[in-house]
């Protein structure tokens, strides 16, 4: 009788992961790493092997979601050539379509507390990883500019591509519209505007109304 293949540890991680995301929608959130890994038969020093705490897993989870999407696009052939509004558009199309895959996951973990910021703070590298793509776009578009003051600022750009996540991340947390298609418009429209406002608009003022717009969506 063969011997049982040995699980590799991203196989492991993987399998850690989806356990988590279904335990949370049937059990909710685990008291422990310890009542968590007992509950499901896993080894927990092999949990400790990928994750420092629940908390780390939760985050793990978001940038897993950002590397789906960055290895869906790298796929795409023509990706490298689009400009950077397409690749930004393209970007968060793609990223909605994997949340949405997972709308009842993201659902839960994101109305846990009600205080809707304490929910975000699982959101910190997934920021990380969205503000370094801002740097990739707006590096992209600098590039072909020979006077600096027609540079756009690279922090400030990637501060804003964040901003405009979270704006769309609760307007399609709030859509009910089917396929949430309004998402989609909201989407496209929020991508045209702010990159036609980046080349008319002081972009410190960008990121002033921004705030304000997260703001109001949150508290609304």
């Amino acid at each position: 009788m063969a011997a049982k293949k040995k699980s590799t540890a991203n196989e492991i991680r993987t399998d850690i992961i989806s356990t988590y995301m279904e335990h949370i929608l049937l059990e909710g959130n685990p008291k422990s790493v310890f009542s968590f890994c007992k509950h499901h038969k896993l080894d927990e020093a092999e949990f400790y092997k990928h994750f420092g705490s629940i908390e780390s897993l939760k985050k793990a989870i978001w940038v897993d979601f950002y590397l789906h999407v960055e290895s869906l696009l790298l796929k795409n052939e023509e990706f490298s050539a689009y400009t950077s509004r397409e690749k930004l558009l393209t970007f968060l199309f793609t990223f909605f379509e994997m949340l949405t895959a997972n709308r009842s996951y993201v659902l839960f973990v994101l109305s846990e507390d009600k205080h809707a910021l304490k929910n975000l703070k699982q959101l910190s590298k997934l920021r990380s990883k969205i503000k370094d793509f801002g740097v990739e776009l707006v590096t992209q578009d600098n590039e072909g500019k020979q006077m600096k003051i027609t540079k756009k600022p690279v922090a400030i750009v990637s501060e804003a591509v964040w901003l405009q996540f979270l704006f769309l991340l609760k307007f399609w947390l709030d859509d009910e519209s089917a396929g949430f298609e309004k998402t989609d418009i909201a989407i496209e429209k929020s991508v045209n505007t702010v990159f036609d406002v980046f080349d008319n608009t002081p972009l410190e003022n960008v990121i002033d109304l921004g705030k304000f717009l997260w703001k109001e969506k949150i508290m609304s």
